[in-house]
């Protein structure tokens, strides 16, 4: 009885024994074999090499890679270990005949590693090379062949073997070494990197040439003699040059990969860049660099989306400039003055609301709102514009206008609907200077805004009159990433499909660079819809344009802020923008959303809708919601004598003999300016001075503005320059009498200006023409 307890005590401590040996042999083996930092890698839509950031530990260590290159397997193979498909982790003949070489020279001669076992000796870094660390090894090399099947265990190899210097893993040594991907490496090339871990100190390349090339040479004898290769293929193997240093890696787009970097660091991401493209249009920011620094002008981003996907497919950051011209700083994601570029938006808007027609006249005057005084960037005034030609020339005081009538809240609203994150106040802290740069944005939320516009009319075009619940989603420039446009809606997310459309069929119509100025003659043309924006000071300079595929957004400016003359965007921008559309493909105009515009008669001269004293009419397509807008209030039923000289009622002239016509009038002051740019433009005829005049006169002032603050400089013989003030007065022909604070001081008729010399404080101009009509006006004198 005894025996048979001790049987099973032994046969349970035996048990217990070979169980604890069983758990421990399947733990020995940790869960991650390596834990090195890895470099942070970029690579294209077509998985070509972007870019790398070296990795924290300063070593060039790819990302892991389970895809290992056929050349590259069979010369490792051939060259470590031959029987790597057959072994279960160790070799014991290999074993046996290191073991014995070693102790027969009485030194470590020869290893005897499979390369099972260097994977594991790898990542056992820093152990000393012993007879008890190799039992280690053989033990755990067998776990691993449990683990992992062979080629993962090869992947591991290859991802962590040292290539020398700073270099490890052969992604890295091919691009280090031979510039290119391992997949593209030759079998000579294949050949030199499979002997590099070998011995990665003693043999290196620009070092040791010698016996690189003859271990190089024998691994390539050794593929020839096992059938792999041909004569012909080895003979042209051995005669290729050695690598003699270390190529830099790509830096094709690296302003992407630092912002890549802050989310996946050490991490390999496929992102959507068109690699060809990225490279053209580094060119082109290049070249234009090297004459905008001749200006001072040092730093530029561009920025390229792909509508229909939202994809990122081309991403510059910057300009190749200098350090001390801040280079590595990203300019596409961050905050600058807006100049123009919103003023597509408000134009929009304003259609979409049915506050507009695309063409309806627009004051183009001296303006002052308050202590804010708008000016044309070209200094002139139009007096009156459609407000299409006054978006395509991009004309501030029209815009400013079209704000105040439309609304600085309700345009704010639409803005931050867009999502521009940089729009962080409230309305009254811009003003109405936010539709000429007193807002600040970003290129990227810009061109996502455009982009966002484009892809909207193109799906209610491609959806029958269906839009996506959401078209302004966040662009991507991971090829992983797809962009959810949400569920098809009859409701718009923000614009209508035919203020859109009527707001790029404006932008077309923007005068392009000097050497595109000729591009609608040309039927290969591309038609764009474009704007550009330049902020107060000369500090930003923008250009955005848009077809059916693609957006192009471009920013010109210094990244520390300093304002240069010349700094424009029609003149810096804009040069760049076209430079890169001539690289894309052409596209299609974009399709007329029928189903949301209507045809109706509208009045030429004024854009509004017809009234019925217009005379000279046209029928064009508007938006549904422009049917709200007021007929023509610019054309009234004049009467005239028979051959139409002078206006008559009934009180000096035979109604049979009257004449009635329809007739143009502009206010005073839009009239003044107008008739400059208009020479067609024809006042109203006198009343016949036997008639009883009906007609109402007006007066207003040109300059100066009310509460105006003037300052009167000295010419060089310290003479107090004049004061010139002028009105515009419905009939210029009429008398009018100026006083300054009560006090008379001249007559003028036909031409109504007056120079002057008051004297510091605030005056009070006051106008009285002979019919009794009135006009005032108060200003400062400053010292």
């Amino acid at each position: 009885m005894k025996l048979i307890i001790d049987y099973i005590k032994y046969h349970k401590i035996k048990s217990a024994i070979i169980a604890l040996i069983l758990i421990v042999y399947y733990f020995c083996l940790p869960n991650q074999l390596f834990e090195e930092p890895t470099a942070t890698v970029i690579t294209s839509k077509n998985n070509e090499l972007l870019g790398a950031l070296i990795a924290s530990d300063g070593q060039w260590r790819f990302p892991h890679n389970d895809t290992i290159p056929e050349k590259f397997k069979t010369c490792i193979l051939l060259f470590e270990d031959a029987y790597f498909y057959k072994h279960p982790g160790f070799n014991p003949i290999s074993i046996f005949k290191a073991l014995h070489e070693n102790l027969k020279s009485d030194a470590i001669k020869r290893g005897g590693s499979t390369l099972t076992q260097q994977v594991i000796r790898l990542s056992r870094k820093g152990q000393s090379r012993t007879y008890f660390e190799k039992i280690k090894e053989i033990i755990l090399a067998t776990r691993l062949e449990f683990r992992y099947s062979k080629d993962q265990i090869l992947s591991y190899y290859s991802n962590n073997a040292p290539f020398g210097g700073n270099v490890v893993g052969l992604d890295a040594a091919a691009w280090r070494y031979f510039n290119r991907n391992a997949n593209e490496l030759s079998w000579a090339e294949s050949a030199t990197l499979a002997v590099l871990p070998n011995a990665p100190s003693l043999i290196y390349p620009g070092r040791n040439q010698e016996r690189l090339l003859k271990k190089r040479n024998r691994l390539l004898k050794k593929i020839l003699d096992n059938s792999i290769i041909d004569t012909l293929t080895y003979n042209l193997s051995i005669a290729e040059n050695l690598p003699q240093k270390p190529y830099p890696l790509p830096q094709t787009a690296p302003h992407l990969l630092q912002k890549i970097a802050q989310l996946y660091y050490g991490k390999h991401k496929q992102t959507t860049i068109d690699k060809t493209l990225q490279e053209r249009t580094n060119y082109i920011v290049k070249n234009h660099y090297y004459q905008l620094k001749q200006n001072e002008i040092y730093n530029a981003a561009v920025l390229i989306l792909d509508v229909k996907s939202r994809q990122v497919i081309t991403y510059v950051g910057n300009t190749p400039t200098d350090k001390a011209h801040q280079k590595d700083v990203d300019i596409i994601d961050k905050p600058r003055s807006t100049g123009s570029i919103l003023k597509p938006f408000l134009y929009a808007a304003m259609l979409d609301a049915g506050d507009l027609l695309p063409n309806t006249l627009i004051p183009d005057v001296p303006t002052q709102l308050g202590n804010y005084t708008p000016e044309n960037y070209n200094k002139t005034y139009d007096g009156a514009i459609p407000a299409s030609r006054a978006l395509s020339r991009s004309l501030n005081i029209p815009a400013v206008k079209m704000l105040q009538e439309f609304g600085l809240d309700r345009f704010h609203h639409y803005l931050k609907t867009l999502q521009l994150k940089n729009l962080k106040y409230e309305p009254n802290h811009y003003g109405l200077s936010l539709i000429l740069g007193g807002a600040e944005s970003n290129l990227w939320d810009l061109c996502k805004s455009y982009a966002s516009l484009s892809s909207s009319l193109n799906h209610f075009s491609e959806t029958s009159s269906e839009y996506f619940s959401n078209e302004f989603c966040e662009p991507t420039f991971f090829a992983s990433e797809k962009v959810d446009f949400g569920e098809k809606t009859k409701d718009k997310t923000l614009f209508d499909a035919a203020s859109i459309y009527l707001t790029y069929e404006s932008l077309k119509k923007v005068n392009r660079p000097e050497n595109n100025e000729n591009w609608e003659f040309f039927d290969g043309s591309k038609q764009i819809a474009w704007k550009t924006g330049t902020s107060f000071g000369f500090r930003d300079a923008w250009a955005i344009g848009t077809t059916k595929d693609y957006v192009v957004g471009v920013w010109v400016g210094n990244a520390d802020g300093e304002g240069r003359p010349g700094l424009v965007g029609i003149q810096t921008a804009a040069p760049i923008l076209f430079d890169v559309f001539d690289l894309l493909p052409n596209s299609k105009w974009f399709t007329k959303p029928f189903d949301e515009m209507k045809k109706i008669t509208i009045c030429k001269q004024s854009g509004h809708r017809a009234s019925p004293n217009c005379n000279d009419i046209e029928e064009t397509f508007i938006q549904i919601s422009g049917l709200k807008t007021k007929p023509c209030p610019y054309h009234v039923l004049i009467h005239l004598n028979k051959n139409e000289s002078f206006q008559v009622n009934t009180s000096c002239e035979d109604l049979n003999n009257i004449t009635h016509k329809s007739w143009f009038i502009l206010p005073p002051l839009m009239a003044y300016y107008y008739k400059t740019k208009n020479p067609f433009y024809k006042p109203l005829p006198k009343f016949r001075s036997d008639c009883l005049s009906e007609n109402r006169v007006s007066i207003e002032f040109i300059y100066p503005n009310d509460h105006n603050s003037i300052f009167l400089p000295k010419d060089f013989n310290g003479k107090t320059n004049e004061l010139i003030l002028k009105i515009a007065h419905s009939k210029p022909a009429s008398t009018v009498f100026w006083y300054i604070d009560e006090t008379y001081i001249g007559t003028t008729k036909d031409f109504h200006d007056m120079a002057i010399i008051p004297k510091q404080g605030k005056h009070i101009i006051t106008v009285v023409d002979e019919f009794g009509n009135e006009a005032k006006r108060v200003f400062e004198i400053l010292e």
